[in-house]
């Protein structure tokens, strides 16, 4: 009797650099799972150092997660990432074809990635710790947190459904899941100051997408962690 030959199930073709924590990085796993996309998880351990090993820094020289490598394509920064995806792998969009809900989406999300993350980045708030103590570092973190999650709050009245710009899933909610996750468990932000953003992170965690790509999920993240 001829034994069948077991096949190789086919490595994903993308592959994502990435840490568990990083709410970079969990926009980006975010936008694979929405569109249905299969990757390989590759981990790069920030608190180690991985990032900046000179293998890493080739794929990013600002050695920052994540990276995604689709063939011989190396695309940095989550922004970028999550627009190439959306251009290269256009099923279940995440850009509206409403303008004005278009442009709201870039704003959103630039408050998110420039006005509010590299405020409380690792590096940064390392820094301010180290030059000030751990109570500047907590107090210049929820200052900055604030000061966006106000904006968004204005921003966002008045065009938010369910999510943040109508009642299906687009590119400002890749950014605003894991900065309000990050501000309530790492920096102690009491979301009752911000109700529009909480009714938004109440609808994020029923998602499928938005849960398989949460931080204890990840192949990375410490047993303890892990649901």
């Amino acid at each position: 009797m001829a034994t069948s030959e077991v096949r190789e199930k086919p490595k994903p073709k993308l592959k994502l650099y990435s840490y568990f924590m990083s709410s970079c990085a969990w926009r980006v796993r975010i936008a694979l799972h929405h569109k249905g996309l299969e990757y390989e998880y590759i981990a790069v351990n920030l608190v180690k150092g991985d990032q900046f090993t000179s293998e890493f820094q080739k794929l990013n020289p600002l050695s920052y997660v994540p990276v995604l490598v689709d063939e011989d394509i190396v695309i940095a920064d989550s922004y970028a990432i999550i627009m190439y995806l959306e251009e290269k792998y256009p099923q279940n969009p995440l850009l509206p074809q409403n303008f004005q809900k278009r442009g709201l989406n870039y704003q959103a999300a630039n408050i998110v990635a420039s006005n509010i993350q590299p405020f409380q980045n690792l590096a940064v708030v390392k820094y301010i710790e180290e030059k000030l103590g751990s109570d500047e570092k907590l107090s210049w973190a929820q200052h900055h947190i604030k000061k966006g999650f106000a904006a968004l709050e204005k921003l966002l009245a008045g065009h938010a459904g369910k999510y943040a710009t109508g009642n299906e899933v687009a590119l400002a909610d890749l950014f605003l899941a894991p900065q309000i996750d990050g501000a309530t468990k790492r920096f102690n932000i009491d979301m009752a100051e911000f109700p529009l953003l909480k009714s938004l992170n109440d609808e994020y965690s029923k998602l499928p997408a938005f849960q398989s790509a949460a931080p204890e999920k990840q192949p990375d993240a410490p047993d303890s962690t892990k649901a």
